[in-house]
């Protein structure tokens, strides 16, 4: 699933307030090695660090609905991957704060800059990969790029993933030309820099705070982004630079497994498990669950369990309100496994994450192809059909079903 953070949340590096003309010369280096041309220069601005909340504030404000944030912290909670307690809005703001002092808003087309910053590696790193944003935004429109992948969730983040690993894979390179290397001769300097990346989070303490969930999607984008960008350049070239944002990745399986890519797989189409006395409730939004999701879901719950992820072919979700009661809000979830046995075990797995994920949850019944019981979340019916499984959760009492 997505959620509106990962699309605010600038580079995971700070980065120093450079004169426009160093941009420009950073900008025609990364054009040599993309083939990309640099269209225009790149707007710029400088911001003091105390302005930043309420610039994030507003760009919150713009971006993303007051009821849609609130129907996405509900997901979140609902699938396992929040505590019940979990605020996203204060989070996000919180993490956005206290994230670089530089980043490209492709809404607006300018680099931001932090008055302060101090010159440093690190700093020029950064700059190099909102400088890359801000080429492969002139050419592919990164803000319409991000838009396709809203009808599935799984989607948005692969996308993300594509223009976060992009970026980092030119960081890398345009740092590695400078010592007169290359990431195309060494798979050792890619796995180095994919390290740094999914290290990140050790030098900000509000992105180590956050839920498990929350903090690897974060660092997902960038770090398996670049491995995935860098399989797609070594294999085609150039052209691949181009070929990631016209022949978009369809879910985070294909970034995780780049030979899924070249296959060209599609996941399962959506289907949805059947809603009990529909006409009472309203559907709150629906979209896909992925690999990725399934992943840190498995690694939260039941890590000797995590890489039964790769069995994953599709899944799905919806929330629904009750109409009578805004604060009943109920689950459906439907996965399809790569075989019959793959099925089962996550089968078996669900059942830790039901009891893990909620404070009270006891089992009315519990039989090897079917789970029902409540928790202090309402009513749960868990089924093992085949290749599939699925949930319905949530429910009142005189509503689940039998």
């Amino acid at each position: 699933m997505k959620t509106p953070f990962r699309l605010m949340l600038p580079a995971l590096l700070a980065a120093t307030v450079c004169p426009a003309q160093e941009n420009e010369v950073i900008l025609k280096g990364l054009a040599e090695i993309t083939g990309l041309a640099m269209l225009r220069p790149v707007a710029q601005i400088t911001m003091p660090r105390e302005k930043l909340k309420a610039y994030f504030d507003e760009r919150i404000n713009e971006v993303v609905k007051p009821d849609e944030i609130r129907i996405e912290e509900l997901a979140l909670k609902k699938l396992g991957f929040a505590p019940p307690d979990f605020d996203l809005r204060k989070t996000t703001v919180e993490l956005m704060a206290e994230q670089a002092a530089a980043f490209y808003d492709y809404r607006k087309k300018q680099m931001v800059l932090l008055e302060g910053s101090s010159a440093g590696a690190m700093q020029d790193l950064a700059l190099v990969h909102e400088l890359a944003h801000a080429l492969a935004d002139q050419h592919f429109q990164l803000e319409k790029f991000i838009k396709k992948g809203g009808a599935s969730d799984d989607g948005s983040l692969a996308r993300m993933a594509v223009m976060e690993g992009q970026a980092t894979w030119l960081m890398s390179e345009y740092m590695a030309k400078k010592m007169g290397q290359s990431l195309l001769q060494s798979d050792a300097i890619v796995g180095m820099m994919a390290n740094m990346a999914g290290s990140g989070a050790s030098g900000f303490p509000v992105l180590q705070s956050v839920p498990l969930y929350m903090r690897e999607s974060l660092i997902f984008p960038y770090s398996q982004g670049l491995m995935f960008q860098h399989k797609v350049v070594s294999k085609m070239g150039k052209e691949g630079f181009k070929e990631v944002f016209r022949r978009a990745p369809q879910s985070t399986q294909e970034i995780l497994h780049p030979e899924r890519y070249f296959e060209k797989s599609t996941p399962l189409a959506a289907k949805f498990v059947p809603f009990p006395k529909e006409k009472d409730w309203k559907k709150l939004t629906e979209g896909s669950v992925g690999e990725f999701d399934h992943k840190i879901l498995l690694k939260q719950y039941s890590p000797s369990m995590e890489l039964l992820a790769e069995k994953w072919r599709g899944a799905y979700y919806q929330l629904w309100e009750q109409k009578k009661d805004s604060n009943r809000v109920a689950l459906t979830y439907y996965s399809q496994w790569a075989d019959n046995k793959s099925a089962a075990e996550f089968f078996a797995a669900y059942k830790d994450i039901l009891t893990k994920k909620w404070k009270k949850t006891k089992f009315s019944e519990d039989k090897p192809n079917s789970l029902s019981g409540r928790s202090e979340d309402g009513a749960f019916s868990v089924r093992l059909e085949g290749v599939r499984v699925s949930s319905l959760e949530g429910l009142p009492e005189d509503e689940a079903p039998r």
